[in-house]
């Protein structure tokens, strides 16, 4: 199989012969026309100037110094002003084909991440109300990313780190308390950025119910934590039904009980990097680049958020973590400077751009052309349970990532339930769902397929050659969407696949053809399958056998 990384390897290895800048990578893509071959690259235009040559000269070099035949490159042309487009061996798609179906399930992993472990926190909610929508986009991110990860080699631990403690909990908990008042006939005012959900009347009748001893829940300390654990069994129901899971949760408050926030200041000020302004304790964060320093403990003494924030990022480090990722809302851009400011100034080697962010804006809810703002239960926003059980989990884990995390995203309730090709979850999982089809009308199981890559070549029309082609990429597509953490590479290049896999279908039969076109075909259809299944699967998207 001839991969993109395969001739980038080849072009590097020829560039260097030439006397290139090693820092100069080649650049390896499809061409626009499938005419001009299976790969292109401007690698030529790139090195001119620096090798003092025009850029046809240093193409005609570029293919003069390559070993093409190793390459699987049955010829190389020069175009235009010098973009060289490389046309493969037929063996070289259609032993590809094979490696799909011996790979199998395999097919798209790689080892990349040589075992390195990675922590990824994402959803990190306070438990103070059901899971909105912004949350459901951040948990598909999160676990596709995670996914992304595990298929390349990285050793991953999904973490949800909650605050449990600090003022919404206390709010929360008299929120609770002012729904137990009213129940008893008395009039109890929800405090200032209190909750007013019908969830909180959920909970103080569960809490009464639960605590005969205590009617008027004058108990403040047990209403607040009745509460607590009532919403994160809540989130974690959430969790599951979107099919979500985590390997560590780690409470705010066991950073204070344990003793790292205060360890942290401690070290922040044997470091040199704090002063005291007006009663407050400073961190001179300006000096790693922030737009101004910042409080850390204020003057009543208690410690900003972002202090607990860089204790716990040293407790990652600590673990063994020496790669961590946070998947946020767009609304913590300012707390990505900060925290890693604070871990700078500790200096204890923790390097500049510790931790990664993923930043992510928040999801608009439209049905019938109307923006929906409220949920039934929640009151003030939409719930993702509220998606889930109106369009299902595919469906709202697809469009949660189908677009760029940075970008904004109006979730369409309307065509998510649609069964069209309009909705794109739907015409990926029924490109899958025909190619089981293929052999389920064939009879014949899949998994006999040899995948010898015997008769393969009998796969000539430009559809099955177009099809191959972008099957083959799922390896490099995997790896760089990992690599930027960019789930929405998968949902759009799923989208391509089943483009082509449907037009394939609606234009040749597989079954009922000569022998060998059938085998040929099979084997395609079946590699089809098999790139479909894995990318949905990446997403955490079922793959249906049948629709």
């Amino acid at each position: 199989m001839t991969s993109a990384d395969t001739l980038r390897a080849e072009l590097l290895r020829a560039s260097g012969s030439l006397g290139a800048p090693p820092e100069i990578q080649p650049q390896v893509e499809h061409p626009r026309d499938p005419a001009f071959g299976e790969w292109t690259t401007n690698l030529a235009l790139i090195l001119a100037k620096p090798l003092g040559q025009s850029p046809r000269a240093v193409a005609a070099a570029l293919v003069e110094r390559m070993d093409l035949r190793a390459a699987g490159v049955r010829s190389a042309d020069i175009a235009g002003p010098g973009f060289i487009n490389f046309h493969l061996e037929p063996s070289a798609l259609t032993g590809g084909l094979a490696t799909i179906l011996q790979a199998n399930a395999a097919f798209g992993s790689s080892a990349a991440g040589v075992g390195a472990p990675v922590v990824i926190e994402f959803v990190s909610a306070n438990p103070t109300g059901p899971l909105h929508v912004g949350h459901g986009r951040q948990a598909a991110l999160g676990d596709a990313i995670a996914a992304l990860l595990e298929r390349t080699g990285w050793q991953v631990s999904r973490e949800f780190y909650y605050n449990d403690a600090g003022v919404q909990i206390g709010n929360l908990g008299t929120s609770v308390h002012a729904r137990i008042a009213e129940a008893r006939g008395r009039v109890a005012a929800i405090p200032e950025g209190g909750y007013h959900g019908a969830y909180v009347k959920e909970i103080a009748d569960a809490y009464v119910a639960a605590h005969p001893e205590d009617p008027d829940g004058a108990d403040a300390d047990a209403v607040r934590a009745f509460a607590v654990r009532a919403l994160r069994h809540e989130q974690d129901g959430d969790l599951q039904a979107f099919g979500v899971r985590f390997d560590t949760y780690y409470l705010e408050s066991s950073l204070y009980a344990d003793g790292s926030v205060a360890d942290t200041v401690a070290a922040l000020e044997k470091a040199g990097h704090t002063y005291e302004l007006d009663g407050a304790l400073w961190l001179r964060t300006t000096d790693f680049g922030d737009d101004k320093d910042r409080v850390m403990r204020k003057r009543d003494g208690t410690y900003t958020y972002f202090v607990p924030d860089v204790a716990y990022h040293v407790t990652k480090w600590r673990r063994g973590f020496h790669r961590a990722i946070n998947v946020q809302g767009a609304d913590h851009h300012g707390t990505v400077r900060r925290v890693r400011a604070g871990l700078q100034a500790l200096e204890v080697g923790i390097p500049a751009g510790y931790p990664e962010y993923a930043l992510h804006q928040m999801v608009t809810v439209m049905r019938g052309g109307a923006e929906v703002k409220l949920s039934k239960r929640a009151g003030s926003y939409v719930t993702v349970r509220d998606l889930i059980d109106e369009v299902g989990r595919d469906a709202v884990r697809y469009f949660f990532l189908m677009r760029r995390g940075e970008s904004q995203l109006a979730f369409d309730v309307d065509l998510a339930r649609s069964q069209s090709e309009a909705n794109p979850v739907y015409y990926v999982q029924m490109a899958h769902a025909r190619m089981c089809g293929i052999f389920r009308v064939g009879g014949i199981d899949p998994e006999t397929l040899a995948a010898d890559g015997a008769g393969y070549d009998a796969l000539v029309e430009p559809e099955e050659v177009d099809l191959m082609r972008r099957l083959l990429d799922f390896p490099a597509l995997v790896a760089g969407a990992a690599e930027a953490l960019e789930p929405h590479r998968v949902t759009t290049y799923l989208h391509e696949v089943a483009e082509m896999a449907h037009r394939w279908y609606h234009k040749h039969h597989v079954l009922g053809n000569a022998a060998a076109v059938t085998r040929a075909r099979l084997a395609l259809a079946r590699a089809t399958q098999i790139v479909l299944r894995n990318g949905l699967a990446t997403l955490g998207i079922t793959a249906p056998e049948r629709m």
